[in-house]
């Protein structure tokens, strides 16, 4: 891997042996993602873990543009836990690099799919494109439905009025019909 490697220990001295062992696997992962930029191997000994089993951390995370990737696993020797790590890292890699091959097939990126403009289609100019003139935040205080009339006639709004319902807790949007009568909207995601 053209990446350096960062290893790094707690409670445990780093031999050459298992240096040299720990690079020599990593470096393997070229062949599987060749685009990561930092490599950490964290390597840990915990004398005081319930099982035996499990006092050899080893932790693998790959960075790289838009991703990490983290690995950890357990055992009682750090070369079957860096082995694990590495077998579980793979397995990551594969589904990561999976996800991203399985998109559109044909390797363009989102941005030019939503782009596209097919032959047979001319695009229209004349029609108006929606703009967006303002946007407003405001602190939503909990208030029940007759209040939210009140301010909403306070405020002076004439159509809508949104609020948080301390009744039922959730966000409403109230809107004046053309009867006069007053309707309540309640969202429910999909």
């Amino acid at each position: 891997m053209t990446v350096k490697i960062d290893i790094f220990t707690k409670n445990l001295d780093l031999t050459d042996r298992l240096n040299d062992y720990v690079i020599k696997k990593v470096e393997k992962l070229e062949k599987f993602l060749d685009e990561v930029d930092e490599c950490r191997v964290d390597l840990s000994h915990t004398k005081t873990a319930r099982n035996a089993s499990d006092r050899h951390v080893a932790q693998l995370t790959l960075r790289g543009k838009g991703f990490i990737l983290r690995s950890e696993e357990r055992s009682d020797s750090i070369f079957s836990a860096v082995d694990a790590a590495l077998d579980k890292m793979r397995r990551q890699v594969r589904r990561y690099k999976g996800k991203r091959e399985r998109g559109r097939g044909d390797g363009q990126t989102i941005a030019d799919a939503i782009n596209l403009v097919y032959p047979d289609e001319v695009p229209v100019e004349d029609e108006e494109q929606a703009v967006i003139a303002r946007r407003k935040r405001f602190v939503l205080a909990p208030m029940d439905e007759l209040e939210a009339i009140e301010q909403m006639k306070l405020l002076g709004h004439e159509n809508f009025f949104l609020f948080y319902n301390a009744n039922t807790s959730e966000f409403n949007v109230l809107y004046k019909r053309r009867d006069g009568t007053y309707g309540i909207i309640i969202p429910i995601l999909g």
